[in-house]
């Protein structure tokens, strides 16, 4: 993954019209899907476009106000998500708040609930941003009837910010973690061109949101330097990886480019589409985004604990420095460059594989169906995928990274793995139905 700190991690542009209040997503990095207008008609009682607006609001205040164009977008996303979806079910009981036991206000608008909750969380830790949070709000609640449902909704959705806030305070957001690993064979170090220092470390020792500890999907160690899968790996990534003289055919580059870009604004723009498409309602628009963002982030930092763990270096530094590895069939190449530039932090496991497979277990899982149908644009490759199946989306996003000369293969697919995990472990054990569908 990547950004402006050397990570290409999607996120994006495009101009979204809340009724009066305008809400502008610029490009900083790369591409934001394409955002669907919407128009200052009066909408009905619980209208689930409220979920739709607010999550294009956070994107624009946590990517493009706060420069979040990186796997820490994902952590405020995460917050934001989650207590939209405790505002909504709080009031609906259609599904399982998450870790919060509320008694919610008899007639209370799940509509005003959510916007409360979304602008309460995002300007709380983005305070730079009042003013765009603020016009977005008064344009949400314009939407709501006045009287007691939304002062009503606005209270307890402004309680459920407060308890997420309360929940995430002193979380390991920040922490003095620092790598320590010497450089050696197999070792990560700082990557050209920046020489960045490892990137969030932290993220490895943070209380996370569903699972018990981040190293409980971690897996064993990467391959042996000597080992015959450390061969086949590395030669396969000098072959198909390099910036220059690769035997990448046009498909494959393209795809290496498409997931460069598509994981934060084009994913979510699609997420967007989808719940739009299919008529979810309010309750369901709000679980989708809760499941898939909680357990993306939490897929990074379980991603993160396998990087601090084992600290294995990138392809980059393995075949720059092939001579020392102690394995015959490795042969260096001084001035190998990757495809893309090697973001700052360890190679083993794929952080991007994770998040991908976080997203589409907890999106099949949410659906009841591996038919994830999403549709995302890259600016990077310059064209736009529909992804019908979770399984072809996981299959390119594994490749990607080998074609893109940044990761080992195994890296990809254990990451991968790993956030599959993820997805099934927080639908397991949080956002369940209830039952009650009145």
């Amino acid at each position: 993954m990547s950004s402006s700190h050397g990570l290409r991690w999607a996120m994006g542009a495009g101009r979204r019209r809340l009724g009066a209040a305008s809400v502008t997503v610029a490009v900083v990095v790369t591409s934001l899907g394409a955002l669907v207008p919407q128009t200052a008609a009066a909408r009905p009682a619980d209208d689930p476009v409220v979920i739709t607006d607010w999550n294009t609001v956070a994107i624009d205040v946590i990517v493009v106000d706060a420069g979040k164009a990186n796997a820490e977008a994902f952590m405020w996303l995460a917050f934001t998500q989650a207590a939209v979806y405790n505002a909504v079910v709080g009031i609906t009981e259609r599904y399982e708040p998450y870790r919060w036991d509320p008694d919610a206000p008899h007639g209370a608008s799940p509509e005003a609930a959510a916007a409360a909750a979304a602008f309460q969380v995002l300007k709380f830790y983005f305070p730079a941003s009042g003013l765009k949070l603020q016009a977005a709000y008064d344009d949400s609640l314009l939407g709501v009837h006045d009287g007691r449902a939304e002062r009503r909704g606005v209270r307890f959705g402004e309680r459920a910010a407060r308890r997420l806030i309360t929940l995430r305070t002193d979380d390991g957001r920040g922490a003095d973690v620092q790598f320590t690993k010497p450089p050696a064979p197999g070792v990560w170090r700082p990557t050209p061109p920046d020489e960045l220092p490892f990137f969030n470390p932290w993220f490895a020792k943070m209380r996370p949101l569903l699972l018990r500890s981040y190293n409980q999907f971690r897996p064993g160690p990467p391959p042996k330097l000597t080992s015959d899968r450390y061969t086949k790996e590395f030669n396969e990534v000098k072959r198909l990886g390099s910036l220059t003289g690769s035997d990448r055919s046009s498909r494959q580059t393209e795809t290496a480019l498409f997931f460069s870009d598509t994981t934060i604004g084009p994913l979510h723009a699609a997420l967007r589409d989808l719940v739009t498409r299919r008529h979810m309602d309010i309750s369901e628009s709000a679980r989708l985004f809760a499941a898939v963002d909680t357990s993306i982030f939490d897929g990074i930092g379980g991603s993160w604990d396998s990087k601090l763990r084992y600290g294995f270096w990138r392809p980059i530094t393995a075949i720059q420095l092939a001579d020392t590895d102690g394995n015959p069939d490795t042969d260096e190449q001084a001035d190998w460059e990757p495809f893309l530039t090697t973001p700052p932090y360890p190679d083993y496991t794929s952080g991007l594989t994770t998040v991908v497979g976080a997203a589409s277990r907890a999106l099949t899982r949410v659906l009841g169906t591996n038919r994830i149908d999403l549709t995302m644009t890259s600016l990077a490759a310059g064209v736009t995928r529909h992804y019908e199946f979770a399984g072809k989306w996981n299959r390119d996003a594994v490749n990607a990274r080998v074609w893109s000369g940044i990761h080992f293969r195994t890296a990809d697919v254990l990451g991968n793995a790993m956030g599959k995990k993820v997805g099934n472990w927080a639908l397991d054990h949080y956002f369940a139905p209830t039952g009650d569908d009145d």
